[in-house]
């Protein structure tokens, strides 16, 4: 549950407060407890009485010269535990008007209870301690206050704004300066942000990392968690976090409402924070920016099996993510799913070496078409790779695939899952779109055609051409008879200039119109 200002308060360690100037003026000791001096010390108060828990709250540091316990061990014995049934943070005794040295039964006592002791050798003014330690305490209350003010005001018009999350991210990084990690329940990784050696370096090793963070907020790993209305989705991680944990507290509360705020005004499921994690995997793997090396931490840590497996790169044409991450999920076959550019998504199989990874693509691939329904789907795939360094020219050799038959599955003969041997000639022309010559090329040939009025007997060119010149196949395909395609044909020959039983002839057009295509894509 999220904290707010109001009730969140600052504090600082026993150790903090032993290192101020005014307290190491006056020699401090610790003489029990020393295991425990990173409590918080939440106030701090003079007191005497033998009785003193009954007036304490919780977190205080108690100041006292013993002057009402000398000569009685039974009330000083008391009086620890009074401290330590009250949970004060620690006790400093000073020494010399009634104890000049530390008593041993206080000093046993608080050992046993876990409560710090501190003596003091040197005569000090107890007031000045107090002023000191409420000064600090009350302007660090008013920093936080205005952290939190500032990060939620921040944190809110970025939401309003429309921002994504990796913008949200970046802000809470910028004020924790640490890294900041955004999973689902399974320590799935769905976002990060902060310097990005610092985050590669907590995401090399993020499973056992995750797991172990939630019980040392003391290092710096500080959680809050992600969910509402009884349901928990997630959780925000600072990683490493250097400044005190209540603030780092404050921080990462502050991320958690900001995050949950963005999903339900943009209606986002923590499961597109997934795809969206995916997707900035996969681009920058594709687009060869970022060495794949670099990127390995990420893929692992987004839940992605590396060691000693086998990468599988496919790109589908006309496929849903949705239904692409469903049937992975169906079929039990490791992977990540991301929506790349002009209707194309990459998927990224991740195979144990003894599995059959060609057999596999193809069952992926058969039973995505029948799903679809659609003979536009196409599964283009690059052969598998054994080193993930190869990957990135693996899913941009798939991506060539898919686009250099995409305009024209419905009309090709096609396997279920499409290489690069598969394309031929296709292939090559797509490689050389553009080039000047090839586009002045395709303009000459297809002259004649090129208006927009001419887009219909473009269309049944393509179709002919497409098809081996097969006629019935063409009018099929188009819904006419073979008179009226007969008459269409005879008008294109006309407008090119050209014999379409030539082969010479047909194959120059048919180049150039693979050509013309390959550039309007």
């Amino acid at each position: 549950m999220a904290t707010t200002p109001d009730t969140w308060e600052p504090a600082l360690s026993v150790r903090q407060v032993l290192t101020l100037e005014r307290v190491l003026a006056g020699e401090p000791e610790v003489v029990a407890g020393a295991s425990h001096l990173d409590r918080p010390v939440r106030w701090v108060h003079v007191a005497e009485a033998a009785d003193v828990g009954v007036m304490l709250s919780g977190g205080e540091m108690v100041l006292t010269t013993g002057v009402l316990l000398a000569g009685d061990e039974d009330k000083q014995a008391e009086y620890v535990r009074s401290l330590h049934r009250a949970e004060a943070a620690a006790v400093v005794l000073g020494l010399g008007r009634a104890f000049p040295a530390a008593p041993d039964v206080m000093r046993r006592a608080a050992e046993r209870c876990g409560l710090p002791m501190v003596v003091l050798h040197r005569p000090f003014p107890f007031a000045e301690l107090t002023e000191e330690v409420q000064s600090r305490l009350v302007r660090r209350k008013f920093a936080a206050v205005s952290l939190s003010e500032a990060v939620r005001t921040e944190l809110t018009a970025l939401i309003t704004a429309g921002a994504p999350l990796q913008r949200l991210l970046d802000e809470v990084a910028r004020h924790s300066a640490c890294p900041v990690v955004v999973t689902n329940l399974a320590h799935r990784v769905l976002g990060t942000a902060g310097e990005r050696p610092a985050v590669d370096d907590v995401l090399r090793d993020w499973e056992r990392i995750a797991r172990q963070a939630g019980g040392t907020e003391g290092d710096g790993w500080i959680r809050a968690e992600l969910g509402g209305r009884g349901e928990r989705w997630g959780r925000i991680v600072l990683c490493g976090y250097r400044g005190d944990t209540a603030t780092g507290r404050l921080l990462a509360d502050r991320a958690a409402e900001a995050l949950v705020l963005h999903r339900m005004l943009g209606g986002t499921a923590a499961c597109s924070w997934e795809e969206q994690s995916a997707q900035s995997l996969l681009t920058d793997l594709v687009s060869g920016v970022v060495p794949a090396r670099q990127l390995l931490p990420r893929a692992r840590a987004a839940g992605l099996p590396v060691n000693r497996r086998t990468f599988v790169p496919l790109v589908v044409h006309d496929g849903d993510t949705g239904r692409l991450d469903r049937l992975l999920r169906l079929l039990g076959l490791p992977g990540l799913v991301a929506e790349l550019a002009d209707g194309a998504t990459a998927v990224l199989l991740s195979l144990a070496r003894d599995q059959d990874a060609g057999a596999l693509a193809a069952h992926f691939a058969t039973r995505l078409r029948s799903e679809s329904g659609s003979a536009r789907t196409i599964v283009a795939a690059a052969d598998p790779r054994v080193v993930w360094d190869d990957v990135p020219a693996g899913l941009r050799e798939a991506q060539h695939v898919a686009d250099a038959v995409a305009d024209s599955a419905a009309v090709l003969d096609l396997p279920p899952v499409v290489r690069l041997k598969d394309v031929h000639l296709r292939g090559l022309i797509r490689l050389l779109r553009d080039d000047p010559q090839v586009q002045s090329f395709a303009e000459r040939e297809l002259d004649g055609l090129l208006c927009e009025a001419d887009e219909d007997l473009l269309s049944v060119l393509r179709t002919y051409l497409a098809t081996g010149r097969n006629k019935s196949r063409t009018a099929q395909l188009h819904h006419v008879s073979r008179p009226a395609l007969y008459r269409r044909l005879e008008a294109i020959q006309g407008r090119l200039g050209v014999d379409l039983d030539d082969f010479e002839q047909a194959a120059s057009v048919h180049i150039a119109l693979l050509a013309h295509d390959a550039q309007q894509q």
